[in-house]
């Protein structure tokens, strides 16, 4: 019986030492499982009107310093634009400054290298705010933007809305030769 209980608390001792030191290595991993990012986007009014755009952000935390580039591709651009209005919504609650504010042509990142400005292109910025507290960043190229295979970004350097949620950015785009803005698309970001 003695022989029984030491054969026991040996046993016990080994698989203590193996599984102790298991639980504690894998914890951390465990921690990491909420912070998963799904490859969906939600994006309002899914109808035939609305264009999906896309866009990239270096930090979607709260109040965290941020560059978001809102991409506008080949197939974004049918015809040279002379200027681009970025509608920008109400809910999101953060200051805007002219330095701040770029437009360059831009290499999209991937699996393989990073989002990256190419060259800047020179162009005048204004920030419009009406009286309801809606704001529009307009900005005029010095010379039009072509309809070429090259893709172009607005790259706004802001600190993100102390508030989370989706923000959805209206871009519209004056043709050259037209006297009038068309709608270009949509870019929906997330700040958790």
């Amino acid at each position: 019986m003695f022989k029984i209980t030491k054969k026991l608390s040996l046993n016990l001792k080994v698989l203590r030492f193996f599984i102790i030191p298991t639980i504690l290595v894998s914890t951390p991993f465990f921690n990491k499982i909420q912070d998963a990012k799904a490859g969906l986007e939600f994006q309002w009014d899914q109808d035939s009107s609305f264009r999906r755009l896309k866009w990239f952000q270096k930090e979607d935390k709260r109040k965290f310093r941020n560059t978001i580039y809102f991409f506008l591709r080949p197939s974004d651009r049918r015809t040279d634009l002379i200027k681009i209005n970025l509608a920008i919504p109400k809910t999101f609650k953060s200051t805007l400054k002219n330095e701040k504010i770029s437009f360059c042509k831009v290499r999209i990142g991937g699996f393989e290298n990073r989002t990256k400005c190419l060259e800047d292109i020179q162009a005048d910025f204004k920030i419009n705010t009406d009286e309801s507290g809606l704001r529009s960043l307009d900005i005029y190229p010095y010379s039009p933007i072509p309809a070429d295979k090259e893709s172009y970004a607005v790259v706004l350097k802001v600190f993100n809305p102390k508030k989370s949620g989706l923000y959805q950015f209206h871009s519209y785009g004056q043709s050259k030769g037209k006297s009038f803005s068309s709608y270009l698309g949509s870019w929906t970001i997330v700040i958790d």
